[in-house]
């Protein structure tokens, strides 16, 4: 009890007021603590995230929950296959009265953006979003255009129809932090919320006007703390390595020969780090450990990796293979 003690004692106070924030997105969203947690993470590393489930798992009303907590605007987008980039970043329109144009500014240029069903966008929209996702800016008419400094995309992908879809390409699939999948709650979870849609349905109003907005500065100041982490030199190069191994798998066994067709790039590295120190300090703890980095792995490299002909032929996923080769690089 003394320890626990000690532990809440030593939090600071935006991880604290983080860990308030998570509560209350954990009483909204039932069944999915995976993709808060995740969502947090991405917040605090300053990423995007890519989540692959159903529809009606709650995907869009958690990042709607998570704007009305946080100092800043959600802005839905539904993709579909007639969308045009001006659609995203905005246009130039004519004022006569003036006799020039006049930027618009289109839904990017809001703090929290839900990109639905992000594949059944045509390869112009993607790309239109590829820059707003890489440099945080974007480009209309030869003119460019800083986007909000706090700004998260979430896309969700629906992995059962395929057909009217177009694959993400691998450089934006590389823009985006993490690669999430969301499944359907189970019996007793699926009761929960039942009984949480009727009761938040009965107190609405009085919700709405109680709750405590958590400022853009405050989450600013956390990602500082997140960044000044410890991780030690030997947790790095297992970090380097875990990396480096999906480069050349075969190197930790004649196994993983021929399975991959092309491995992570530099951005899985920072990306691995990042939300390793985002995982310690969200736990409360300024020191990394293997856990953190092995907990949030798989999310960081399965969009990252092809898998050749020969591995899907054998039936195993990037999630097996992931797995596998991190049973043979060694801890420290």
């Amino acid at each position: 009890m003394d320890s626990i003690q000690k532990t809440e004692d030593t939090k600071s106070a935006n991880q604290v007021k983080f860990a308030m924030l998570k509560d209350n997105l954990s009483k909204g969203i039932i069944g999915q603590e995976y993709m808060l947690d995740s969502l947090l993470v991405a917040l605090l590393a300053d990423g995007h995230i890519l989540v692959e489930g159903a529809p009606g798992l709650a995907k869009t009303r958690a990042v709607n929950l998570l704007s009305s907590y946080i100092e800043g605007d959600f802005r839905r987008l539904q993709f579909t296959p007639d969308l045009l980039p001006s659609d995203l970043t905005g246009t130039e329109i004519f004022l006569p009265q003036l006799s020039e144009f006049s930027f618009r500014e289109g839904p990017l240029f809001h703090n929290l953006i839900l990109a639905d069903e992000i594949n059944r966008a045509p390869a112009k929209v993607q790309s239109a979003l590829l820059e707003a996702m890489g440099e945080r800016q974007v480009t209309v008419s030869g003119v460019t255009y800083q986007l909000p400094e706090l700004f998260l995309v979430m896309a969700t992908q629906n992995p059962i129809e395929q057909e009217g879809t177009y694959p993400l390409p691998e450089a934006q699939l590389d823009r985006f932090l993490l690669h999430i999948p969301v499944d359907y709650p189970n019996q007793t979870t699926e009761k929960e919320i039942l009984r949480c849609v009727r009761n938040e349905t009965l107190t609405k109003d009085d919700e709405q006007k109680a709750r405590t907005q958590l400022s853009q500065k405050s989450i600013f100041e956390a990602r500082k703390e997140v960044l000044n982490v410890h991780m030690s030199e030997q947790l790095e190069d297992y970090l380097v390595a875990i990396v480096i191994a999906t480069r050349n798998p075969q190197v930790y066994g004649n196994k993983f020969e021929n399975l991959l067709e092309f491995g992570a790039s530099p951005r899985a590295t920072i990306a691995l780090d990042r939300c390793s120190r985002a995982k310690a300090w969200l736990a409360g703890r300024d020191f990394v450990t293997p856990d953190d980095i092995q907990d949030i792995v798989h999310d960081v490299l399965r969009h990252r990796i092809g898998l050749s002909y020969e591995a899907e032929a054998q039936g195993i996923s990037k999630d097996q293979f992931i797995s596998e080769l991190m049973e043979e690089i060694a801890v420290p």
